[in-house]
């Protein structure tokens, strides 16, 4: 073997070890990485989707793009839509690429794990977390979502949200508790190591009344010089439909938990 041929081995070799853990090198180039350093992965081939994938267990796509069509493929904004994939209490979710249309993206309805998932261009809501026991737990490590009209992750159900090592990118809110769900509950969001492109609107969106956290830890903003992007908008939430009302922002320690070296601006 040449000196020249040894890289490429280990290239290879360290490729195929990454593969077995479930993580692409898409995930560790946002890990760690300069806040302008996030790649989008190239998908492993596509498939259209016409009626909502029910996944158990972990199901490793190995970078398949995954699009909507049918019912699935009106590439509109409506509520209500049917999602790509859902997810059984427990399931994990690995290397996957939401393509458009993307319908209502993924649906936990219980405790889940999503692992270098991306989403091309978000439907309805890049994932909705459903879980009705406050011990759920919804990871999200790795991957990005970008192309947002309005929310990335809708969390609907109770427990705790981790999201970390994530990318994204022109969105209205990152995560949203949701306002005015008939059936309300406390939750937890926990976001760690986080690239934020301009424009957003919106980083957290929580609920007083409910209990609600969000606690922010390695933010990068990137491209909002003015500083318009809110890292964590309080609301008044409800169970009876109502547009909540607002209740204020920025870090208390109690339902908003950051400080001001918890983001950083580039």
């Amino acid at each position: 073997m040449t000196s020249a041929t040894r890289p490429r081995a280990r290239a290879r070799a360290l490729t195929g070890s990454l593969a077995a853990l479930g993580i692409s090198i898409g995930m560790l180039m946002i890990s760690g990485a300069p806040a302008d350093a996030a790649t989008w992965p190239t998908p492993n081939g596509s498939q259209g989707v016409s009626s909502t994938i029910s996944v158990s267990g972990t199901k490793d796509y190995g970078m398949k793009r995954l699009y909507g069509t049918g019912d699935l493929g009106s590439g509109g904004q409506d509520e209500d839509q049917g999602p790509i994939l859902e997810l059984a209490d427990g399931a994990v979710l690995k290397n996957v690429v939401l393509g458009a249309p993307a319908a209502d993206g993924i649906h936990c309805k219980g405790s889940c794990t999503l692992q270098n998932v991306w989403w091309e261009d978000v439907g309805e809501d890049a994932a909705t977390f459903k879980g009705k026991s406050s011990g759920s737990v919804y990871t999200v490590t790795g991957g990005g979502a970008k192309e947002a009209s309005d929310k990335v992750f809708q969390f609907n159900g109770a427990g705790t949200l981790n999201v970390s090592n994530f990318a994204v990118k022109n969105f209205g809110t990152f995560v949203r508790s949701c306002g005015n769900c008939s059936t309300q509950y406390k939750r937890t969001i926990n976001l760690n190591t986080i690239e934020v492109n301009w424009k957003g609107g919106r980083i957290a969106g929580i609920n007083t009344n409910y209990g609600d956290s969000a606690t922010l830890r390695n933010i990068t903003i990137v491209g909002d010089s003015s500083k318009k992007i809110v890292p964590c908008q309080k609301y008044i939430g409800n169970d009876d439909g109502d547009e909540p009302d607002s209740n204020g922002s920025g870090p208390d320690g109690t339902y908003c938990k950051y400080a001001s070296s918890d983001i950083t601006y580039r």
